[in-house]
């Protein structure tokens, strides 16, 4: 069992470059606090504002970067040719796990069920999409999080509006049929699936303004499934997690019909850990603090 002392210096890494910045200077103030107040050695480290290098000073880094450059295989694999340890998914699962399309693709090829989508690009037949998935629909970058760049299309007419914005993000563009029976999620700590969580925003979906920034969203954790179908959805969850590669921690998301049954929608291979984060939520229900959360995650970082 670790000890305090037995994490040596670490590197809280915070910030960084991309669209989702300003949630991880939250994240990462937390995670930092809370790191300290057990008498961790732990020190903030902003990539947009030093050096990579620097980090030969640390022993192991608690990785509190979203979004690209931080959550995409890069830092994990300039952390791997440092030798320098680290929390969450290492750079294959991260890389897959950041890309919504290749995700899907390898959720599909073991059998797990996802919502039917449709890859845009500047030439697609708008119509035809919308006819094919059906209406409401949503777009969406592949690679962001935190929902940017996400518009839900409720008319005919709309797709290729949504498809503009979203491709501002990224290249590859998804349009996903909507599932509208409820939106669920399921944090992974080590081995071990926390309970569910169902997300009720007060927004028309979940959305950046619902995630960060609204206090009228609802969390129901119990979130309200009998005990036999919520083992079984955790499992699941387990499932795609590993299916993927993921290791540590993370949080898989997913959503349900109106018949209950249940779709695969993304991994978050370095989860939120603001006051509005789910993980801390789920955490709490199964008996653990902020506090010990970001240590058991701390003593789960390695390397490879």
């Amino acid at each position: 069992m670790l000890t305090m002392n037995d994490f040596g210096k670490v590197a809280v890494l915070l910030g960084g470059t991309s669209a989702e910045r300003e949630v991880s200077l939250n994240s990462g103030s937390r995670v930092l606090a809370a790191l300290q107040r057990q008498g961790i050695e732990a020190h903030a480290f902003d990539p947009a504002e030093r050096k990579l290098d620097e980090l030969a000073a640390f022993d192991r880094a608690f990785i509190a970067l979203h979004g690209r450059h931080g959550e995409d295989g890069t830092i994990q694999g300039a952390l791997e040719l440092m030798h320098i340890p680290y929390t969450g998914s290492g750079v294959l699962a991260s890389a897959v796990g950041m890309d919504k399309w290749r995700t899907k693709l390898l959720w599909r090829s073991v059998g797990l069920d996802i919502p039917a989508f449709v890859m845009l690009d500047a030439n697609s037949d708008c119509a035809a999409v919308e006819r094919q998935l059906g209406l409401p629909l949503f777009v969406k970058p592949a690679c962001e999080g935190s929902s940017i760049g996400v518009t839900m299309v409720r008319q005919p007419g709309e797709l290729h509006a949504a498809y503009l914005a979203a491709a501002k993000h990224d290249p590859l563009v998804i349009a996903e049929r909507g599932v509208l029976g409820g939106e669920y999620t399921v944090a992974i700590l080590g081995e071990e699936a926390l309970p569910i969580i169902k997300i009720e925003p007060a927004t028309e979906f979940y959305d950046y303004e619902a995630k960060y920034l609204r206090d009228d969203t609802a969390y129901r954790c119990p979130c309200g499934l009998d005990e036999a179908r919520e083992l079984e959805l955790r499992a699941r969850a387990l499932e795609a997690f590993r299916v993927l590669g993921c290791r540590g921690w993370g949080r898989v998301d997913f959503l349900m019909d109106g018949q209950g049954n249940a779709y695969f929608l993304e991994v978050n291979t370095s989860p939120g850990m603001t006051d509005h984060s789910l993980v801390p939520m789920a955490a709490r229900v199964a008996g653990i603090s902020y506090d010990q959360l970001v240590v058991r995650v701390l003593a789960l970082a390695t390397l490879g």
